[in-house]
């Protein structure tokens, strides 16, 4: 079984910043807020969207077209931004807060003129009214948003990472030491993604419910794979392995240890990766580390 080298770069989650994923949650937005501001309207004395005249109707129509351009200017944007690979799920809650304090400034100017004109009731100041919109804006955008977010990532869930022992295989080829042990990577239908050599392996970063596993080629060249698993289930499936949880944010390959070093702070680890600064150990796992990183020879 060879080695599947691949360059991978470092990615956004594909549940809050894919093409298909925001196209599917502009699309439950939008029939998620036609429900529920139908279903609200008579409890809030300043929605006044509708049909009741010609004004009323003109107002609704560019409310509902501005908020579309808003929200899909938004959604084209954050899928530019998930391209680049530098955006996470912070930068996506953000982004969503941003769109709902833009949606209610619409719609807090559209009162005010509505007003003016005489076709919408006077009622609260425009501060009010602004913080009325956005806070059903934060459920019209904020739940479709949580609902696609949790449904795409139940769907990827099937990404795996494996330590795989091939010393029992049987194999027509000569077992050589260095390809026993391999960490495995499959798909949700099951395809292999990649397979990396346990000794290529430095460590395993934590980044909310994403790991970076960050390896070495046969050029000696650092790369990174991305997948959705939460690094406890990574500590769970290598316990006993080489692989050793030594932060709340890293596991790191024990033999590939260069430097363990103290300081003020506490203890560090250098892997001597180009470019990839020291990793810290935590109180927590600083005497399993030590205990570990001593007994390996």
């Amino acid at each position: 079984m060879e080695t599947m080298d691949m360059p991978v770069r470092d990615k956004s989650p594909e549940c809050l910043f894919g093409r298909c994923r925001l196209a599917w949650t502009v699309t439950l937005t939008a029939l998620f807020s036609a429900v529920f501001l139908f279903l609200v309207s008579p409890l809030c004395r300043n929605l006044w969207l509708g049909t009741s005249s010609a004004w009323t109707y003109l107002l609704s129509v560019a409310f509902a077209a501005v908020s579309a351009a808003i929200v899909s200017v938004d959604r084209f944007l954050m899928l530019r931004a998930g391209r680049s690979g530098s955006c996470g799920a912070v930068t996506y809650v953000l982004w969503l807060l941003a769109e709902i304090v833009c949606v209610a400034a619409v719609y807090a100017c559209l009162t005010q003129v509505g007003r003016s004109v005489g076709v919408v009731p006077q009622g609260d100041g425009w501060i009010r009214v602004f913080l009325g919109a956005a806070l059903a804006g934060l459920v019209c955008i904020g739940f479709p948003a949580a609902v696609c977010a949790f449904a795409s990532g139940r769907s990827n869930g099937g990404n795996v990472v494996r330590l795989t022992d091939f010393s029992d295989v049987v194999s027509d080829a000569p077992q050589k030491p260095y390809e026993d042990k391999r960490i495995t990577l499959f798909d949700s239908n099951g395809v292999l993604k990649i397979s990396i050599n346990e000794d290529n392996l430095y460590f395993i970063e934590s980044d909310d419910n994403y790991i970076k596993v960050w390896y070495t080629i046969s050029t000696g060249e650092v790369r990174q794979y991305m997948l959705r698993c939460p690094l406890k289930t990574v500590e769970d499936s290598f316990a006993g392995s080489v692989l050793v949880r030594c932060h709340r944010k890293f596991i790191v390959n024990i033999d590939k240890v260069c430097i363990l070093r103290s300081e003020k702070e506490g203890y560090k680890i250098t892997l001597g990766l180009e470019g990839v600064d020291s990793i810290p150990i935590s109180k927590t796992y600083e005497q399993n580390v030590l205990s570990r990183f001593n007994s390996r020879y």
